[in-house]
């Protein structure tokens, strides 16, 4: 796929999706500034959302703080714990949606997920002449969302984007409704600005 820098573009965010591949095929996380940056390329950012979920402790305070500083904007669901102590936040229809709505306002719309639930919206967005780019780790990502995806990026062959976990309590929490593993590097996402 050949990219022109006069491309308007969307970039939508599965963070738990991104979050769960990146700690568990890598034992990192995922710079989220960062990786949008890379994928924009250079091109006119019409929007960058991240869909997240908020536990009732709100440890992800910091996280969707650095999201903000990085300017791109988080979309909040509460999780949902039903009897069983099941937790749920799913945002792949608002996902959905939020992408349908921009398809008129864009040339290019970004996908940071691996989840095979997408290919039916990158179908019809190609139907309404909207491009779409999949940015995700190779491993985790469904084999069919990469084949009908216009081009795909693998996170796993850039490693720049990933945070290695350090000791000690970090200013940055990731969405992450388990035990904190480990810190992020200081200062990894504080200086990221994506251009508007």
């Amino acid at each position: 796929m050949i990219k022109h820098l006069s491309q308007r573009v969307a970039v939508l965010v599965d963070a738990q999706n991104m979050y769960h591949s990146a700690k568990h095929l890598h034992g990192a996380r995922l710079n989220f500034g960062k990786a949008v940056e890379g994928a924009v390329a250079g091109r006119p950012l019409v929007r960058a959302v991240a869909y997240v979920a908020k536990s009732k402790t709100g440890e992800e305070a910091a996280f969707f703080d650095a999201l903000i500083e990085s300017h791109i904007e988080p979309k909040i669901k509460d999780v949902q714990e039903f009897s069983s102590g099941a937790k749920k936040a799913d945002w792949d229809v608002g996902m959905a949606i939020d992408a349908v709505m921009l398809a008129e306002k864009v040339d290019v719309i970004i996908l940071l997920t691996g989840d095979g639930d997408f290919v039916p919206l990158v179908e019809y967005l190609h139907g309404r002449g909207v491009m779409v780019e999949v940015v995700a780790f190779e491993e985790s990502t469904n084999n069919q969302l990469k084949q009908v995806a216009d081009s795909f990026f693998d996170l796993s062959t850039a490693p720049e984007l990933l945070l290695r976990p350090r000791r000690g309590n970090s200013p940055h929490a990731e969405p992450n409704h388990e035990k904190n593993d480990g810190d992020i590097e200081e200062d990894s996402r504080r200086h990221v600005r994506v251009s508007f």
